[in-house]
């Protein structure tokens, strides 16, 4: 692979990196016809972002053989796009090349009066991370130009975790910040914004309906949408199904995929099949903070019931063989900065389930999969 960005295109980039790196510590990167993908995910499976920058957005674009894929760790990519204003100022052109038979990733920073900053960055070819979902399928939808988004966002504090978003009476739209159950009264600050609907470029939501999603990642996605003045478009269903964030142009596209707080009030009534899956009440207490005991309790019940037995939830994990657990992983995944813990938001790959007489889910429940077509 090989590819040329110049100009205010290099910013553009760097702003998409920092995005990325408030979601997870990997990078991946994928080169293909459709241009350059960058995702990353959250340890805990709750957050996933990726952005598709199109060929158009290269002054020159070659994306090299097929399965040319590679992830590299975030805080080494980030630090060469750390200093935005700098790239602003200085950086007239960078070029990336990928070629896997050296085992580094290069970036070349060509800068003004002739200096040239050249990066060797260490990759590992990996599995493809991709996230499958219909925001078509959504219930409610918004779309509200970045800066509206950001003007509400910056009323709360930088160390809140949650925020929770609806429809309320009177056909206005709140964002109400969300505190933990137990919280001493007089103790936590709550803040409220109402924003009226005419501020909204398209409003389309069920009457009622709220969610309540991790702020981390949001800001960062909104960071890019203010900077790059493009509208936010937010999709998203009943709580407990993902909240799907989106931004869309001409030389590239954004998603932004969170998990959100399932509704106690609501968990121990079925809900209906929305966004293509249905899914089934939330793990108990008893072990809603083990992930491969949940799995593996939803997986013996799919193997012993019968042909009508739930399917599986929200975001079933595809892989050709079930996953082992991993005892570092798991120990990792206990404390995610600005990721919310698996007892309350449901992780997206809640359900590794493995259907009978089949080698796993079906390709219309896949919502963010790992394909294993490399080892890492």
């Amino acid at each position: 692979m090989k590819c040329v960005i110049e100009g205010g295109n290099v910013t553009a980039l760097g702003r998409a990196v920092h995005a990325l790196s408030r979601v997870g510590d990997q990078l991946y990167l994928e080169p293909s016809d459709a241009g350059l993908s960058l995702r990353a995910a959250s340890a805990s499976r709750s957050a996933f972002s990726s952005f598709l920058f199109t060929p158009l957005f290269f002054q020159r674009y070659e994306p090299g053989p097929p399965a040319a894929r590679c992830k590299v760790l975030m805080k080494s990519f980030l630090a060469v796009f750390r200093s935005l204003p700098t790239l602003d100022k200085s950086v007239e052109r960078c070029l990336v090349l990928l070629r896997p038979h050296t085992g580094h990733l290069l970036l070349q920073l060509h800068c003004k009066h002739g200096v040239t900053r050249t990066h060797q960055l260490a990759f590992q070819e990996c599995e493809r991370l991709q996230a499958i979902f219909d925001t078509q399928c959504c219930a409610s939808r918004l779309r509200a130009p970045a800066q509206l988004l950001a003007e509400a966002v910056v009323h709360f504090p930088q160390t809140l975790a949650e925020v929770t978003l609806g429809a309320a009476a009177g056909g206005r739209i709140r964002l109400r910040s969300h505190l933990e159950e137990g919280s001493e009264p007089g103790k936590a600050m709550a803040t409220e914004l109402w924003l009226a609907l005419d501020e909204f470029q398209e409003v389309a939501v069920v009457p009622g309906s709220c969610i309540t999603f991790c702020l981390k990642e949001f800001r960062g996605l909104l960071s890019f949408a203010e900077a790059s003045s493009l509208p936010l478009t937010i999709h998203y269903d009943e709580p407990g199904r993902p909240a799907i964030f989106t931004l869309d142009d001409s030389l590239m596209e954004a998603h932004l995929v969170l998990a959100t707080l399932l509704d106690p009030e609501g968990d121990s009534q079925p809900t209906p099949a929305t966004n293509g899956v249905s899914h089934p009440p939330a793990p108990s207490d008893d072990f809603a903070d083990d992930l491969e005991s949940y799995m593996v309790a939803l997986e013996s019940s799919a193997c012993e019931g019968e042909a009508g037995a739930p399917p599986s939830p929200t975001f079933p994990l595809h892989t050709p063989r079930p996953a082992e657990s991993n005892p570092e992983e798991e120990e990792e995944d206990r404390a995610v900065p600005g990721t919310p813990p698996h007892k309350k938001f449901r992780s997206l790959f809640f359900g590794s389930v493995l259907t009978p007489g089949g080698p796993g889910p079906a390709p219309s429940q896949e919502v963010l999969a790992e394909d294993s077509d490399a080892e890492c």
